[in-house]
């Protein structure tokens, strides 16, 4: 890597967990960061990772980090030459990256037109046919009306997939087993693909299936070059939603790594694809591969490749970004998968209850260390967990010399985890890092549809020395609390509650 630092001062735009790890490599870099905050992350975590703050009001994403011109104002303001997207919110936005250009900014990314040939499914299909990259049979085209998207899908097959056209995450997108299920589906996905992006436009895929969803980081830069970093296995969702994501992959041997990082590299530079970028493939149980999509942006996944290569995807991206050379930037590096790294996403939800979203104070944290645990967090203790934006809290990643280390390793940094105050997915993640088909590598992306109680916590006895605890640590806390008005449940500084009293005794009071 080159030691002259790219920039001066570069802008982050985004906020959480992902915002905190690039103001951390910025630092390294020897680049002055600057953050922007809404009202509701006034306390955020984020907001005091960066050099410089700034503050662009609102609580909801269409009144903060979605609003192009306070974004670009602050970035003036503070004399920011670069901006940083991360992922989400603007980052895989053309006309953000085209208005970051026009003012005179360097957008860390990939071009405005890149983004919107990739950007909707139905171009990016055509791109990879024009490239040669395996794609799963389907129509992406324009139909009179629902008579005829009804013959395309039965001409196609069942089980089929539509998908929304213009966006990802799996929003407009739906399982169609049956030919009479087929107008329902594709209504619906009309409305939520409206909802979510504005646009209604959608394509057909027949299902490939059973599937692994395994995908290749990819760098580019403004010389034409284009390298790949390998796979990332991420076969364990749920809603379309990744949970759990791993590399190398436990399926993919050297020539199958091969063949599809070339596909990936074609695909790029037929875009002329710059900076970080993930080209996602279906894999079936043949070892054949097709096309998904791409993610124009860097992935919430990409430390565990960092983990396996040794390369800091960060720190690349804003090299090539001020116009290195990956040629150089890797000269003498050897990027052959080295070891085996999971990564576990913490979300505030609650599993049982169809993983929905949790908000609220968090009482306390605490986060593993040790040899081969990285987290990135994007929240401490006392912190509001809001509304109004995703609710992943952090992300715990574990790197071993093989799989089966890697796995013991995470299950017992994911019981060193506690995010206290409200539900959280952490013992989820643990049931599914422990469950066999897991450990055995035998992945699918319907895995946890087809164990369902994977989701629900075991059917358990609460002993009664945890009953007789908590109902003294209540009353307690409350005798506590009416003194001196604080809080009942212990605070991130390791104060018991017994040690914030001045005295108590068995059968009397506290005095």
């Amino acid at each position: 890597m080159a030691s002259t630092p790219p920039f001066r001062r570069v802008l982050v735009a985004n906020r959480g967990e992902i915002a905190v790890r690039i103001c951390r490599g910025l630092r390294e870099c020897g680049v002055e960061s600057v953050v922007v905050y809404s009202d509701a992350d006034r306390d955020a975590a984020h907001r005091f990772a960066g050099d410089i703050a700034v503050p662009i009001g609102g609580h909801a994403a269409s009144e903060s980090y979605l609003v192009v011109d306070r974004i670009l104002t602050a970035a003036r303001e503070t004399g920011a030459e670069a901006i940083h997207p991360g992922y989400g919110f603007l980052s895989e936005n053309a006309a953000f990256a085209r208005a970051v250009d026009e003012a005179g900014l360097v957008f860390i990314g990939p071009k405005a037109e890149s983004m919107e040939r990739l950007g909707s499914k139905a171009e990016a299909r055509a791109v990879a046919v024009a490239a040669d990259v395996p794609v799963v049979p389907g129509f992406d085209g324009a139909l009179p009306d629902d008579a005829a998207w009804q013959a395309k899908a039965d001409e196609i097959g069942y089980p089929l997939m539509v998908k929304a056209s213009a966006g990802g995450g799996g929003k407009g997108m739906r399982m169609v087993a049956r030919s009479e299920d087929f107008l329902d589906a594709l209504h619906a996905g009309r409305r939520e693909a409206l909802a979510s992006f504005g646009d209604d436009r959608m394509l057909l895929e027949r299902r490939v299936h059973p599937a692994r969803h395994i995908e290749i980081q990819m760098m580019g830069d403004h010389h034409g070059d284009v390298v790949s970093f390998h796979e990332r296995e991420c076969s364990v969702q749920r809603r379309h939603q990744k949970v759990l994501e791993e590399a190398p992959s436990p399926v993919v041997d050297a020539a199958l790594r091969t063949r599809m990082g070339e596909a990936a590299i074609r695909l790029a530079k037929s875009v002329g694809y710059r900076n970080a970028g993930t080209c996602e493939f279906l894999v079936d149980g043949a070892g054949e591969f097709y096309f998904l999509e791409v993610n124009t942006r860097l992935q919430v996944e990409h430390p565990v490749t960092e983990c396996v290569t040794g390369v800091d995807l960060v720190h690349l991206q804003l090299q090539v970004a001020a116009g290195a050379r990956l040629a150089d930037l890797l000269d003498g590096v050897d990027l052959t998968p080295r070891g085996h790294a999971i990564e576990a996403r913490i979300y505030a939800e609650d599993p049982a209850n169809g993983y929905l979203p949790a908000a609220g104070r968090l009482t306390r944290v605490d986060e593993p260390t040790g040899p081969g645990i990285r987290v990135d967090s994007g929240v401490h203790g006392g912190a509001e967990v809001p509304v109004h934006y995703d609710p992943m809290l952090a992300k715990l990643i574990v790197w071993g010399p093989d799989r089966a280390s890697a796995c013991r390793r995470m299950v017992q940094a994911l019981s060193d985890s506690a995010y206290l105050g409200i539900p959280t997915n952490v013992d989820f993640l643990k049931r599914v890092v422990e469950d066999s088909r897991f450990r055995d590598g035998d992945l699918r992306t319907d895995m946890l549809d087809m164990e369902p109680d994977l989701a629900k916590p075991p059917d358990e006895e609460t002993p009664d020395e945890v009953l007789v605890a908590a109902v003294l640590a209540q009353a307690l806390g409350g005798v506590h609390g009416a003194a001196t008005g604080a809080a009942s449940m212990p605070t991130n500084d390791g104060a018991a509650l017994w040690q914030q009293l001045t005295g108590f005794r068995l059968f009397g009071g506290v005095r």
